[in-house]
């Protein structure tokens, strides 16, 4: 098979927008959404929830915690309920999610956000897949929550959150030789899928491809979106965070090749985003390298065990386990610009090419 070492095109758009109107995204016109919204019932969101709907901030001083936890999941709904709109059929959502433990008037209990969700979105008509619990563990002595030592008043220590998986409709199809081209270039390494696959991911939060003031943000790791990224998608499909953040989505989308959509509120936050995406090339890159490192560690390793992998990438010359691992390529990129379209919209271009290293 010949392969067309020409550059390709990733085309990124920031707006600074509300994510419960996005108007400006086609019906059916975007293939994937990874994500994680402010966490309903975590302080640090209050403030936003409640400038959202006045029946939050009015629950709060009442201490009413089920009332305010469900005015802010209302709030949530109307996001995803644009987010099934733009989603097309076959499409994946991925939505990472904490639930909340919180005190109000002396009473500590727990608020459920996960389950929440799961409600919103099946009410929508997507349909859920296997969830991944991230164990997202802690090594402080002071974790524990209550009494200590003595029984009957202390509480489990939160360690995870989910990342609930939905689907829009059947399965997708892949009908045109070109789509199937563009499936079996995007292909998983073996020993990825097994690990990726998994539904208990275990790397801490602060496993960040960029370092940086993240304040108020939230920001889920690199790690996170990129797998979710490569798992349920193709290069050249649309990716879209409706609660952009810091960009690590659109981020990670421009690494994997794929096009991406990030709406964000804060402009601080969309001014950071693109200062990430111009800046980290070159982490980008060592990354994706650091894939193709670990495949040979990988390889040289199963060799010892049980022999050579019977299969050949035909681009990189390496062996695979699987036939469908022999069209594998990885992006990388060579250039990344930025332009102001208007007043609410950045536009960011990045030109991508392969090579051998």
């Amino acid at each position: 098979m010949k392969y067309r070492l020409s550059a390709m095109q990733s085309i990124h758009q920031l707006y600074c927008d509300d994510s419960r109107n996005m108007e400006h995204i086609n019906d059916n016109s975007v293939n994937l959404i990874v994500t994680s919204p402010p966490y309903p019932m975590i302080a640090m969101w209050d403030e936003q929830f409640s400038a959202g709907d006045v029946e939050v901030a009015a629950a709060l001083e009442r201490n009413d915690g089920l009332q305010a936890w469900e005015a802010m999941h209302r709030q949530l709904d109307r996001t995803w309920q644009e987010s099934a709109r733009v989603l097309q059929q076959g499409g994946f959502m991925c939505i990472n999610i904490g639930d909340a433990a919180r005190s109000l008037d002396g009473e500590f209990r727990m608020y459920a956000n996960h389950s929440r969700i799961i409600s919103s979105l099946h009410s929508l008509g997507l349909s859920m897949l296997p969830l991944i619990l991230w164990r997202k563990q802690t090594n402080a002595p002071n974790k524990f929550m209550g009494s200590g030592m003595l029984p009957a008043g202390a509480y489990v220590t939160l360690e995870h959150e989910y990342v609930l998986i939905f689907r829009k409709g059947g399965k997708r199809s892949f009908q045109s030789e070109a789509s199937r081209q563009k499936r079996r270039r995007s292909a998983l390494l073996w020993e990825e899928r097994n690990q990726w696959f998994s539904d208990v991911w275990d790397f801490k939060g602060s496993r960040q491809l960029h370092k940086g003031p993240r304040a108020r943000s939230g920001a889920f790791p690199f790690e996170l979106a990129y797998r979710l990224i490569h798992m349920y998608s193709v290069q050249e499909d649309v990716v879209l965070d409706p609660f952009a953040g810091t960009g690590t989505t659109l981020l990670a989308a421009m690494a994997g090749g794929r096009d991406s959509i990030g709406i964000e509120l804060e402009p601080a936050f969309i001014d950071y985003a693109q200062e990430r995406m111009l800046g980290d090339v070159g982490g980008v890159n060592e990354y994706t390298r650091s894939r193709l490192q670990r495949h040979n560690e990988f390889v040289a390793k199963f060799t010892a065990e049980k022999g050579e992998p019977k299969h050949y990438n035909e681009f990189y010359q390496f062996p695979v386990v699987t036939s469908q691992e022999k069209a594998l390529q990885l992006p990388l990129l060579k250039k990344v610009t930025a332009e102001e379209v208007d007043t609410v919209r950045r536009r960011i271009t990045a030109e991508h090419n392969w090579n051998r290293e």
